[in-house]
Formats: C-alpha cells, structure tokens, sequence
C-alpha cells in the first residue's frame, strides 16, 4: 500500500517514452511496405522468366528486394532488442526506487517514504470519515545490545520486532523504520473509538514480554510509544493535522513517554508541546548562560552540631538567568547532563567557588558535588587538579561528594580517579548516603573520608517517637569504619536537638540559614573574623570574634525550594 501512495504522482519517467519509440518498428514497416511494393512485380517477373514467358528480371529491383529484407530483419530484432532492454531497466529503476523508499534491514518503509505513505493513507481515511493514528515507537535501552552484544544482535533483534508488528498491523497499515531503533506505522480508527488503537499498542506491549531469542543469546527489551491522532477525543477534526504534524506530535508523545519511565505509551497532549518548547528555552539558555558566566555558586553552611562552630560550606550550583530569575540545579542539572555541558558548567563554577574560598579561614572547608558522567571521564582527576593549582586553593581543603550511583557504572575508573585525588590531598565524602546500593565491601575497600545521611532519612528525626532506626544504623556504621558523619537536610529545631543526642556530627541545612552567594558568604565571614589575612581579616587577637569559631546565627527557617 505504502509503494502504490510513492507511484500516484509520479513524473513520466524517460522509460516510458522510450517504450513508446516507433523508430525500429517503423523501420520494419517500410520495408514491409517496399517489399509488397517491389516484390509483387519482381516476383511476377521472375515466374514468367521461369516459365520463358518474359525476360530476366531488374537487377535493380532485386537489390532492392534483398535491400528490403535485410532492413525488415534488421528492424524487427532492433525493436525486439529495445523492448528488451526496456524490460530490463525498467527492472533496475524498480529495484533502486525499492531501495531509495526502504530500510534495507528490514524491508520497511524509510522516513522519507513514510510522509507520502501518511499522507496518502490519511487522504482516504478521511473521505470514508475515519481518523488516523500515527504511532511511533522506540526500544529501550537498545543501545546497550549493540554495545554488548554488537551490531549483528541488535540488527537480528530489530527485524524480530518488526515481523512482530507485521503479525500484529492489517495489512493496509504501513510500517516504517525511522531509523536507528525508531518504528512507526499509521492506522485509521473511528473517530469515536481511540481505544482501538490503545487496544492494539497493548497487545504490542504483551508481544514484547517474550523474550527475542536468537542463536546465540536470548534478549529481554521494552519499548516506548507515542500516539497522535488527527482527531481529538471527542472525535473532532485537529487543525493543522498533514503527515509531518502527526509524525512532529507523535515523537513528542515518545519523548513524554521516554521521561515518564518508559515501558508505557502516551497519546500527544498540547501541554506536551510547551514543555518541549521549555526545555528548548532552557536547553539554548544555558548554552547562553555558560558563555556569559551566569552559572554561579552558591554556598551552604557545614555546622559542627555539638559546638555549633562554623566549619565548611558546601558549593551548590545557582542559574542567575536574565529571563527566568534564579533557577535551582534539580532544574538545569539533568538537561545540562543530557546535552554534554555538566562538565564545562561543573568546571566552570568550581574554578568561581575556589577563588572565593582561598579567601576564607584556612580552617574552613569547601565541599562540591560530582555528576556521574563526570565520573565517566579518565581525566577528570587531572583536570579538578588544574584548577586548584590555577586558583591556588589548598587541595586538603576541597570535599569531593558522590552519589552511590557513581559505584555501579564503572568501579575501576571510580577507584583510580578518587584515589587519584585521594593522593593529593582532597577528601572524598559518599553522598546521599541510603539511598542507593553501595556495600560494606565498597565502602571498605574506596578512599572515603565522609558519609552524608540523605535529608530523607534526616527529616524522620521530626516525627516523635523513637529516633529513627536508619539513622542510629548509619551513625554505627560510620563508626566502626571509621567514617565521620554530615547529616543534610537539617531543616528545624527538632531534627537538630534530635541530632545532638546521636553523638558529634557535622549537619548542614536550612536551620541555619538560605544558601548564600560568594558575597554574601565574604561579608559573613568578614563579620566574624573568618578570612585569611591576605583577604582583609585582622590577625588572631585583633579585632573579631575571639576563638576563630563563627557561630550559627541565623533563626530556624522551614525549607524552602
């Protein structure tokens, strides 16, 4: 069905008025036409020379009879020859036409095929009054067939999946690879019936619980899938609703499907689109805000619970944008991550944080966070070093954080990198700790210095009651091997007097105070005779608080985004 929409409007090709070509038929006709005209009387002479009636026949005439065969003979194979000929390249042009509309692999439709196929079949579905549904569907996870298995697995489990969609769509359904491990097809339905088409997905979703078994190995996979439709749910006409609108609103109902989970299908929603245009916004605002240095640090209070002295700041990352105001990091964080800027912003605010923190006490410490994908890279310890060395800060005063979900992508790069580190000097904290799968052997056998409790477990010690279990557990924990303990996410009062009862800690949150900028943190520190010399502070027994503690003074505040 697909090929017959390609060939609708199709130009006259040169083959066709090449078969239409009379020249070497007409050359055949005149001969036969001269050979009736000169072979009538040419023969009539020749019997009645026979017969001794006449006298020999012209020779002129003669040579022209024979002139006539040969050109018969000659014209009639020439015809013969070019239809043949004809044939044949009509063949060859097929064939490639085949190929320039179709996946090779898999024998469907191409994207480019895949528009005229869309648009053709919704033409007729709309003349008999049905709506149409464009699918598009995507395999999770498939790079890592590819990557494990190699490209001869994922090529086999692509063209199992696609017999498995043959078997499922009527025949009239075109079925095409987009590309990569990206298949759509099209299906009209009855206006008032869009659950047909969730009939069918679901019946696709139960295909895939079996396994593709191929000769060598045996593959479990899930798929995404995003519908759109040319009518709404009550059955409406959707403006604006050709082949490229349907195929543009189906991938943003994959992508919605994509960051809900996947393994589930979504149909096209408009709240859809503007979250696609916000992430657009975002995704070219940072682009923006990394060459005109709007990513800034800002710094969160470390606070020793049993002498309440000031002993650190942890960096976190702050948008300053001219358009949307201050954006948090869970916002910009992960799409900077998706895009291949985490380690140029990360890079670009630590090097801001460390020439502000050569500033303060040298007893103060600094403590920043590492993505994973950092992580992923073998020359990141060296590049972290660079920048100490450029900003002259003090490396055995930096506090690398990592999450446990560091420790599952690659132990041994993790190992050489925080060891790396580890021998110049900076401290290596385990993050979030509780929330993922670390074991006591990693945690044995990796370079940590420090654990953090997750605030999640941290904001159990607000209930009353008992003190939470975890946190007694995670507290002995860090004690047998040795491991000091922040507590974050300290956010009233309660948890902290909860927390002075479990022994010395260190705890951050909002109890003492919002994070603040570089600024604000200089003043503070300034304030409380916290700068290095060189920074303006005045030497121990001058002016200041005496001691060198700087005390929490801010009021207990409830958190806030």
């Amino acid at each position: 069905m697909g090929q017959e929409a390609l060939n609708e409007h199709e130009p006259e090709r040169p083959l066709v008025s090449a078969e239409r070509d009379l020249i070497a038929l007409g050359i055949a006709a005149a001969a036969c036409i001269l050979l009736v005209g000169t072979g009538g009387s040419l023969v009539a002479r020749a019997l009645e020379a026979l017969l001794g009636e006449g006298r020999q026949p012209d020779v002129l005439l003669v040579n022209a009879l024979l002139l006539n065969l040969a050109l018969m003979i000659f014209g009639w194979r020439r015809y013969r020859e070019l239809t043949r000929e004809i044939a044949e390249r009509r063949r060859a042009e097929e064939r490639a036409r085949l190929l320039a509309n179709t996946d090779p692999l898999t024998q469907c439709l191409n994207r480019r095929a895949m528009l005229a196929a869309t648009e053709a079949l919704r033409q007729r579905a709309r003349a008999r009054g049905e709506a149409l549904a464009y699918c598009m569907i995507d395999l999770d996870n498939f790079k890592q067939i590819n990557d494990v298995h190699g490209h001869a697995a994922g090529d086999g489990v692509l063209v199992m999946l696609c017999q498995r969609l043959r078997d499922l769509l009527p025949s009239e359904a075109p079925l095409a690879r987009l590309g990569g491990d990206e298949f759509a097809f099209v299906l009209p339905y009855p206006p008032q019936h869009p659950e047909r088409i969730d009939d069918l997905v679901i019946r696709l979703f139960e295909s895939m619980a079996d396994p593709f078994r191929l000769p060598q190995l045996t593959v479990e996979l899930t798929l995404s899938v995003g519908i759109a439709g040319d009518h709404d749910p009550i059955g409406a006409e959707t403006p604006a609703s050709d082949a490229a609108a349907l195929m543009h609103r189906a991938d943003m109902a994959l992508y919605h499907a994509k960051k809900e989970g996947r393994n589930r299908f979504f149909w096209f929603d408009p709240s859809m689109e503007a979250e696609l245009r916000f992430r657009h916004q975002l995704e070219t605002g940072i682009r923006r805000g990394l060459a005109r240095g709007e990513f800034v640090p800002f710094y969160e209070q470390q606070i020793d619970v049993e002498t309440g002295a000031l002993v650190g700041f942890e960096m976190l990352a702050r948008w300053q944008s001219p358009q949307l105001g201050l954006v948090s990091p869970e916002i910009f964080v992960p799409i900077a991550e998706e895009i291949g800027l985490i380690s140029e912003l990360s890079e670009q605010l630590m090097a801001k944080a460390f020439a502000e923190a050569r500033e303060w006490d040298e007893s103060l410490t600094l403590a920043i966070n590492i993505s994973p994908v950092q992580l992923r890279d073998p020359w990141f310890a060296q590049r972290l070093l660079k920048l100490l060395v450029s900003a002259g800060f003090p490396p055995h005063r930096l506090e690398v954080e990592i999450t446990e979900s560091c420790l599952h992508e690659n132990i041994t790069l993790v190992r050489a990198t925080l060891a790396s580190l580890r021998n110049q000097g900076v401290r290596i904290s385990l993050d979030d700790f509780g929330t993922g799968y670390s074991s006591l052997e990693q945690l044995r056998s990796l370079p940590f210095d420090r654990i953090k409790i997750d605030r999640n477990f941290v904001r159990e010690l607000r209930q009353p009651g008992p003190r939470s279990p975890i946190i007694e557990a995670i507290i002995t924990l860090g004690r047998g091997l040795d491991l000091p303990i922040t507590a974050e996410g300290v956010e009233d009062a309660t948890i902290l007097e909860s927390l002075k009862s479990l022994g010395r800690l260190k705890a951050q949150g909002y109890v003492y105070g919002q994070p603040e900028d570089g600024e604000a943190v200089r003043a503070r520190l300034s304030a409380a005779g916290k700068l290095a010399p060189q920074a303006g502070r005045p030497p121990a027994g001058a002016a200041g608080t005496p001691g060198g503690a700087c005390e929490a003074t801010s009021q207990p505040r409830s958190a806030q985004s």
